[in-house]
């Protein structure tokens, strides 16, 4: 009788220390994840800041003097690592070159690298990407490819003329779109600039509530 009690006090702590043990897990992974999203928002932050000391800087900034002389810093979207997903490279077997307007009615000559293709919030969307053969001379760019894009933000929420992307080709077929790191070309803020403009193909139907919104 006294060895049956004993086994049933045994496995009473066996299983009390199972239950705690995973109870344990689950607050660990939680924490993770609580120091990911921490990690995500100061990284893009720290970005934002960066970038608005470049805009106060008289030798780098592109607003007018009498702008930067007021400005207070970009307005942005909230992080949203949503926003951040992975895309399938699907590179052009035969890539083709095409004219890029510009705002200012000039062209652009840019190699379509290839297209890629990702899920955002349930649906499928696909994006083609660039690459401008005279930057990938300068070794710094060498595997820098342009992507711009236009979104059901546009004019209202975000600069009409649309967003641009900045991304490196990857190794693999895969690579990251963060969308919280979208920008606003140039002629956004200074109409001396001459920025290219997003080709139709380049249209998503999805607001990117994500990255740099319209200048005030």
């Amino acid at each position: 009788m006294i060895t049956r009690l004993l086994l049933i006090f045994l496995l009473f702590l066996i299983s009390c220390k199972s239950d705690k043990r995973y109870h344990d897990a689950g607050e660990v992974k939680e924490q993770d994840r609580s120091e990911v999203v921490a990690d995500f928002n100061e990284t893009i932050t720290t970005l934002r800041e960066e970038k608005d000391a470049v805009f106060r800087n008289a030798d780098r900034s592109p607003l007018p003097d009498e702008e930067r002389a007021n400005f207070e810093g970009l307005v942005y979207f909230s992080p949203d690592s949503t926003y951040r997903v992975a895309a399938r490279l699907e590179r052009a077997v035969l890539p083709k070159m095409i004219r890029m307007e510009t705002t200012t009615n000039e062209v652009m000559i840019q190699q379509e690298y290839g297209e890629l293709t990702f899920e955002l919030h349930g649906k499928t969307h696909r994006l083609k990407v660039y690459r401008d053969l005279e930057l990938q001379r300068d070794p710094q760019y060498e595997n820098y490819l342009f992507l711009p894009f236009t979104d059901l933000t546009n004019g209202a929420e975000t600069y009409g003329g649309g967003r641009y992307l900045d991304l490196t080709i990857p190794e693999a077929d895969t690579l990251m779109l963060d969308f919280n790191k979208a920008y606003n070309p140039y002629c956004a803020y200074n109409s001396k600039y001459s920025c290219p403009l997003v080709p139709p193909e380049n249209h998503l139907e999805a607001a990117i509530r994500s990255g740099e919104q319209r200048y005030p």
